[in-house]
Order: structure tokens, then C-alpha cells, then sequence
């Protein structure tokens, strides 16, 4: 498997002949929000008055969501790596719930001629959401291609990267330079929250395969892989900072169920306000669970819980997400070589940090299953 500062020649991402990062996508202007959000929310029967409610957190940012626009970022910061490092593989940009949607992006993949495609999901971890949805998505693309009679395409997703060190490594500077914008006072004593996506209990205990060496510790495999990389992170700011017993947990934000159906806690908002009253001197908060600074981290973090600190007196910092750092754009890389040598039968060396190991890369037919009704999903055994 090649360092990441070896150049590798143009054949080794065969057999793919192209990279397809695929997203969530989100609106660019207000008249885009309630479309937007109908299409994540479709065939859950919400009425529309309370997607124009949910659509306040966009609307307070002028309608525009961040997504699109880190992706871009992320899109160009990858084309420049492959292109440094000689790897001649060009990069597709495709969504689930917004332009560019991803049946429209396979389609001008088709066109373009290309037929194996690898498939980056910014998404880190197992789960249904975070990975079985994107892989269902990319089913229904693929059936709509053949409705119209275009030319068979094979789609693999790489592997979750929670544990790579290109994903790894930013997070732990991301810390401890929020640690440092803390007053100098604060900064022994601050605390660690590591904060994630909620999701219904049902669907964290259902996550992963069931060979998967995460399934089988509390909560599954999105809660252990998360719990991974929250000791990861730990364990290095000890380190560089000296402070061995600083006090951490796994905190979850952004909920949107019903009320009656358990999702995972306790939300960061709880959090701050039991650390205020058990005396802590200052938090920060790590969004492990997310790739770039999205809506969900702009509104919810930087907004709803920044304001909860304040009123609780509470001095808090965030760190930055891995966004298109250049070690998290050189994982990418090294992921679609690792798989490419995968499927030439080779056996790569498989970068990742921590207890749990590297992930599976082809995801079983009972992974993550979908809590609704069984649907088609790509690239699974």
C-alpha cells in the first residue's frame, strides 16, 4: 500500500475509472428550503407547516445551507491530490436530497463512459443513515440508468474511514486548537465533549454487520466506533497537553423524531447544563460525526448550544471538522488505492487507529438495516 507521499502510477486505481463523492446535499437560497427538506423527509408523512418550522434553521442563514459549497471544496482539494500524486482517476460530486442529485451525476459518469466507479460517502461511520440509505440511493439510481437503457455500471463504497489517522489526526489538532482559544485558566480543567448525530436506540443497536468486531459492545457499532475515536482523540490531547484524567463523553445533537421513540443521549444542549451545575470549568465540544461544518454543526452547535453556554455561564470552544484538510484528502486516496488493490486480488496494508481495526469493505445483506421496510441497496455482499 502506498505512504501517502509515494506517487502511485496511473494504473493503480484499477479497476475503478472514476471516484464519486456523494453527500446530502442542502438548499442554496430560501426558495429551495421546503422542496429540500420534502425530499429528505419523503414518505414520512410530515405536514408541510412543520418543514417550514424545521426550514427556520436555514432561513436564519439566509436559506443556504454550507454542505454545498464545503463540498465543492472537498471536490477540488481531492482533484489537486490525485493530480499531485499522479493518480489519474477523475472526481464526480452527486447527493442524495439536492442539485447535484446523484441519479443526474451517474448519468453524466455513464456518459462520460466510465463503468466502475468508487464511491466516497461523507459519512465516517456504520449505521443506516450514515451508510445503508446512501447505498439504497445509490440502488434506485442505478435501477432509473437501466430503465433508460444506459450501460450497466458497478458502484463499490469504500470503507468507513472513522478510524483512518487522515481522519484521525485533523480532529486531534482541530482540539487542541480549541483548547488554546479557551482563557489560558480554563484550559487544564476544560472538558471534552465529543458530539455525534442522534439516532433512534433501536437503529444504533442494529448497526453494523454481524461479523462486524464493533457489533456486540454496548449500543452496536455506531455508538462503539464513535466511542473509538473519542478515545483516540483523548488519549492524543493527553498527551500533547500533559492533562491525563481530563473528563470526556459521547454526546449526541440534532434529533428529529417523535418524542414517544427513544433516540440516543443526552443531547449536548443536557450536557453543558449538567457539567455547569457539577461544577465544570469550561467544555469543548468535538463534532466527531460529521465531515465538514454543515447546517447541523453551524445551527446546533454554533448556534443552540453557544447559547445554552451563555446563558449557563458557561465558557465553551468548538473544534473545526476535518473538511478537505490535505491528510483527509490524502486518506481518501489511499482508501480508493487500498480497495483498487482489493479487487486486483492483491492483499494492501489497511490504515486505521485504535481497537476495532479497519472496516469491512463490502457491507453484508443484513447491515444496518432499514428500519421501515427491507429495500434494494448497492455494493453489499
Amino acid at each position: 500500500m502506498p505512504e501517502i507521499r509515494d506517487v502511485p502510477a496511473p494504473a493503480a486505481a484499477a479497476p475503478y475509472d472514476a471516484l464519486l463523492l456523494l453527500s446530502f446535499g442542502g438548499p442554496e437560497g430560501p426558495e429551495e428550503v421546503v422542496p429540500f427538506l420534502e425530499n429528505v423527509t419523503r414518505g414520512r408523512g410530515i405536514p408541510k407547516e412543520r418543514l417550514v418550522e424545521v426550514g427556520q434553521h436555514y432561513f436564519r442563514f439566509g436559506g443556504v445551507s454550507p454542505i454545498n459549497a464545503q463540498n465543492r471544496e472537498l471536490l477540488a482539494a481531492l482533484r489537486a491530490d490525485f493530480a499531485a500524486a499522479g493518480l489519474e482517476l477523475p472526481v464526480y460530486w452527486g447527493n442524495r436530497n439536492w442539485a447535484p442529485f446523484l441519479v443526474d451525476t451517474l448519468r453524466e459518469m455513464a456518459e462520460d463512459g466510465h463503468r466502475r466507479i468508487a464511491v466516497l460517502a461523507t459519512s465516517a461511520y456504520a449505521g443506516y443513515s450514515g451508510c445503508r440509505q446512501y447505498r439504497e440511493n445509490l440502488a434506485d439510481a442505478l435501477a432509473t440508468l437501466a430503465a433508460e437503457g444506459r450501460p450497466a455500471l458497478r458502484v463499490d463504497k469504500l470503507r468507513h474511514f472513522y478510524n483512518h489517522p487522515g481522519f484521525i489526526e485533523p480532529m486531534i489538532d482541530a482540539t487542541l486548537t480549541a483548547l488554546a482559544e479557551l482563557p489560558a485558566e480554563l484550559r487544564e480543567g476544560a472538558e471534552l465533549a465529543f458530539t455525534t448525530h442522534s439516532i433512534p436506540t433501536a437503529m444504533a443497536e442494529s448497526s453494523g454487520a454481524p461479523d462486524d468486531p464493533a457489533r456486540g459492545t454496548p449500543g452496536g457499532a455506531y455508538v462503539a466506533q464513535h466511542l473509538a475515536v473519542a478515545e483516540l482523540i483523548t488519549q492524543a490531547v493527553a498527551k500533547a497537553t500533559g492533562v491525563a484524567d481530563r473528563p470526556w463523553q459521547l454526546v449526541y445533537q440534532s434529533r428529529s423524531g417523535a418524542p414517544h421513540i427513544p433516540w440516543l443521549e443526552p443531547d449536548i444542549c443536557d450536557h453543558l447544563t449538567v457539567r455547569q451545575q457539577d461544577g465544570a470549568e469550561a467544555v469543548v465540544m468535538i463534532p466527531i460525526g460529521f465531515v465538514s461544518d454543515h447546517m447541523e454543526v453551524k445551527y446546533d452547535l454554533d448556534t443552540e448550544a453557544v447559547a445554552k453556554a451563555a446563558e449557563l455561564g458557561l465558557p465553551v470552544a468548538r473544534a473545526a471538522t476535518v473538511g478537505a484538510d490535505p491528510r483527509f484528502t490524502a486518506a481518501v486516496r489511499e482508501l480508493v488505492l487500498e480497495r483498487a488493490a482489493t479487487e486486483r486480488g492483491l492483499a494492501p496494508r489497511r490504515c486505521a487507529l485504535g481497537a476495532l481495526g479497519a472496516s469491512h469493505d463490502v457491507c453484508a445483506v443484513d447491515c444496518c438495516p432499514n428500519p421501515r421496510a427491507p429495500r434494494p441497496a448497492a455494493a453489499q455482499a
